[in-house]
């Protein structure tokens, strides 16, 4: 798979996988995204920032996600284990419903750590719906632990981080803009 930002001819294929990544949702009783969230205006707000990448295997999009420093006021609820460190946050990961328990997802994990700390951090962070048990296992199988709980307009989220090992990193105290729903 190769990996590369999204740019705004891709915004017919996201948007047809984000629907079908929805429904796949909704018939797993797990009503964490919405025809309000994520939608076509935060994807292309995504694309026009230069922070949704798409991961590309056969000439079609396989994954997508959006890595940036942004996170809204529910993530001071963490304990942070690492908030000297300098970190990237994880949003909006959507593996094509087709290819899902085939490593898609492993890999562009992998590809948004190693992107991580090729722009300087020590730490990823990101959100998951307490409801979706197959998204908590798989993140913390990738070694993500659960630092602290966030309230957000479909229910609780489970705030997780993960260290990256790596020598070199940047220290702030600083966690980024702030969005109503990032």
């Amino acid at each position: 798979m190769t990996f590369r930002l999204g740019d705004k001819g891709d915004l017919p294929e996201l948007c047809s996988l984000l629907e079908r990544a929805k429904e796949t949702l909704k018939r797993q009783h797990i009503f964490q995204w919405d025809d309000m969230y994520p939608d076509k205006a935060a994807l292309t707000r995504d694309i026009g920032r230069g922070e949704l990448s798409v991961g590309v295997e056969q000439g079609c999009i396989r994954v997508f996600y959006v890595l940036n420093r942004e996170c809204n006021q529910e993530y001071e609820n963490g304990d942070w284990k690492h908030q000297d460190v300098f970190f990237y946050i994880i949003h909006r990961l959507c593996v094509d419903p087709d290819f899902q328990g085939q490593g898609i997802g492993r890999q562009a994990m992998e590809h948004m750590e190693r992107q991580a700390v090729s722009l300087g951090a020590g730490a990823v962070r990101l959100d998951a719906f307490m409801e979706n048990a197959l998204a908590l296992g798989f993140y913390k199988a990738l070694g993500y632990e659960i630092v602290g709980v966030a309230h957000w307009r479909k229910g609780r989220f489970c705030l997780m981080e993960k260290y990256l090992d790596v020598l070199g990193n940047r220290e702030t105290k600083s966690v980024g803009r702030t969005d109503s729903e990032v």
